[in-house]
Formats: structure tokens, sequence, C-alpha cells
């Protein structure tokens, strides 16, 4: 590949290191209006042709001009994005990735992790594309309201109105309170045990009774998309971990579980020969498991399956606790 081509930034040269250096912050600010590491990757790639492309000397402020590009394309993608999902099959959720990924941004505050969980990420695609943009850059990179403003070409007053709108919608729906790290921990190990013991009694006992369990297989698995209640939900989970000898053949082989760090929060993997074929995100509060959140659609696990195995396949990397 050459030094100029549009995969590498050209070598050596002050614009490729002021792309670069910003490059970790427009991938985090892209998965988040996105909720796909796909699709922000590509996002930021773009960004990057515009600014190689750019008359570069009439950029007074980089990482402005590349934060305003990289939101305004994003916004974009959620354009067209919106009218595909209307034709997808089943329940969408968002595509997760591994809490030691990159793409997730900082993470030295609680805000900022909250703000990547897949919990947030699923309630942002409830807000419109501004609403969604202005929440982003303010609540997980402390975007002023006069530079978020300037992004997205609105008042200061307007951008001030839609973050509280955002920000109360938000709050409205994450109002449970979450425990912390060790707690959490030690709850997905029992919900892990009871789901493969097929324990369902106490598998209730762990979950909440207005629980929910969503799942996504975009049409290629045969789940259901929305469970509800305890009992239920326990049932259900019980009955996709009993191994039969169908199961094997549609998975391709016997699955293994791993427990597991994702978007900052505690998750089960379902793996075969290396692949991940499921990822179960739990949502842990004070009262108990409150929410299940079932990604099984191969096309959005290629990446987390590339990124596990690049960590060496740890079942306790990223865990909580």
């Amino acid at each position: 590949m050459s030094a100029d081509s549009p995969g590498t930034p050209p070598s050596g040269t002050h614009e490729a290191d002021v792309f670069e250096n910003s490059r970790g912050r427009l991938e985090a600010i892209a998965y988040r209006l996105l909720g796909s590491a796909g699709d922000a990757e590509d996002a930021v790639q773009d960004t990057y042709l515009r600014w190689h492309a750019a008359d570069r000397g009439r950029i007074e402020i980089p990482e402005a001009w590349l934060t305003k590009v990289l939101t305004n394309l994003c916004l974009n993608r959620l354009d067209s994005a919106r009218v595909k999902r209307e034709t997808y099959v089943g329940q969408w959720l968002p595509e997760p990735v591994l809490t030691t990924d990159r793409i997730l941004g900082p993470a030295d505050t609680f805000d900022r992790r909250e703000s990547v969980s897949l919990a947030v990420l699923t309630l942002l695609e409830r807000l419109s594309p501004n609403e969604r943009a202005v929440y982003v850059l303010r609540e997980a990179f402390e975007y002023p309201h006069r530079e978020i403003a300037e992004i997205l070409d609105l008042t200061e007053a307007n951008c001030q109105q839609i973050y509280r709108r955002a920000k109360q919608h938000i709050t409205a729906e994450r109002a449970r309170t979450v425990v912390d790290a060790a707690t959490a921990r030690r709850i997905v190990e029992e919900f892990l045990a009871a789901v493969l013991s097929g324990d369902t009694e106490a598998l209730v006992r762990l979950l909440t009774d207005d629980v929910v369990s969503v799942a996504d297989s975009g049409g290629h698995l045969p789940v259901r998309r929305r469970v509800e209640g305890a009992l239920a939900v326990a049932r259900y989970l019980c009955g996709l971990a009993r191994p039969t000898a169908v199961k094997d053949r549609i998975l391709g082989g016997t699955p293994i579980f791993h427990i597991t760090g994702v978007n900052h929060g505690p998750a089960v993997l379902v793996e075969v020969d290396g692949r991940i074929l499921g990822v179960y995100s739990l949502d842990i509060t004070t009262a108990g498991i409150a929410a299940l959140r079932i990604q099984a659609n191969p096309e959005k696990l290629d990446r987390f399956t590339g990124r596990w195995a690049a960590d060496g396949g740890h079942p306790d990397v990223g865990v909580p606790g």
C-alpha cells in the first residue's frame, strides 16, 4: 500500500499526525452515535478522506473541523440507518464490543462508562439524530454547548434545550440504581450457573419481577425478540442453554460459555470453535437483573470474534469486579 493510499495517512507529515492523534476520540464519538463499531470505523475513514482532500491551510482548529465533519457524516448515516431498520428482521440492538476495545473511548468517570453501555446505546435509538449528537458530545466528551452548536449549526440556546430534553429522557429510563462491580460479578456467576444447570427457581430469584429479555438475531437464528417477567425469562434462558442435537447442528458445535466485560458491563459469551455466536449483556441493579440484551446476529459479531481472539480468548478480560 502506498503512503498516499486511502487506508494510510501520508507518513511523516504533520497533517497525518494531527489526524492520528484524533482517531481514538473520533472512533469513540462515532460508535456512540451509530451503535455499530464497523460503521463507526467507516465513518472515521470517510472523515480521513475529507481531511486528506481538504485545504488544511484554511482550517484554524483541526480538532473542531474533524469533529464537525465526523458528526455530520454520522448524522447522515443515522438518517439512512432509520430507513434500513424499517425492514430489519426482528429486534435491532447495538453492536456489542469488549470492554477492552479502544473504540469505547474514555472510561475515567461513571457518566462516560454509562454513556456507552448497551442500555444507553439502545435508549439513544429513540432520540432524534440531533438529540443523540448533542447528548453524546456533551455527556461523554464534555463539549461546551457553544462548540456543539457550531458543530451542528444550531444556536447555543437551542443546543441547551435539546440536551435537557435528551438527558431527561435517558435519565427517566435509567432511574434504577446500579450495583458495585464486585456484586455484579457475583450475580453474573450465579446467573450463568443457574442457566447452565436449568435451575429456573434459582434464576427467578436473581431476576426482577419485571425483567425483560430482548434478542437480536437479524433473522439468522430462531430466537424470541422479547420476553417479559421473571418466570417466563428464566424458562426461556434455560431453554436456550439446554443442549440438544438440533441446537448443536444449528450452531455448528457444542457451545462454551464465558463471563466477560462488554461495554463496561457484565456479559456472558457463547463460543463455538472460536467463534462468538452470542453475547448476553446483563443490566444488573440493586433489585436484581432488570434486563438482558442478547446479540446473536452473526453480522454484528464478526468484529467481536476477532477482538476476542486478539485478546487471547481469555474469559476474564475486562470483567467487572
